[in-house]
């Protein structure tokens, strides 16, 4: 089974990649841009068979590694 992680930051920290984005999208031509924030995804194939089980471990599995809870939330979908 497939558990996709998608990790951001959390509202109200400072995301420097995403301001240099922000700009340079500007700076090309393409107005009307808000905010732009930046993060990342992580595909993991588990062996797991239960989808309860899964998202279960996946969680730990960002909680522990792959997302810095304090600065960062994540997200957890099964495919």
């Amino acid at each position: 089974m497939k558990a996709i992680v998608t990790v951001m930051p959390k509202a109200g920290v400072l995301d420097p990649q995403g301001k240099a984005i922000e700009h340079a999208l500007g700076t090309l031509g393409f107005g009307g841009v808000g905010e732009v924030r930046t993060g990342k995804i992580i595909e993991l194939e588990l062996a797991e068979t239960d989808p309860a089980a899964a998202r279960a471990a996946a969680e730990a599995m960002a909680k522990k590694l792959l997302a810095n809870t304090v600065i960062e939330s994540f997200r957890i979908e099964l495919a």
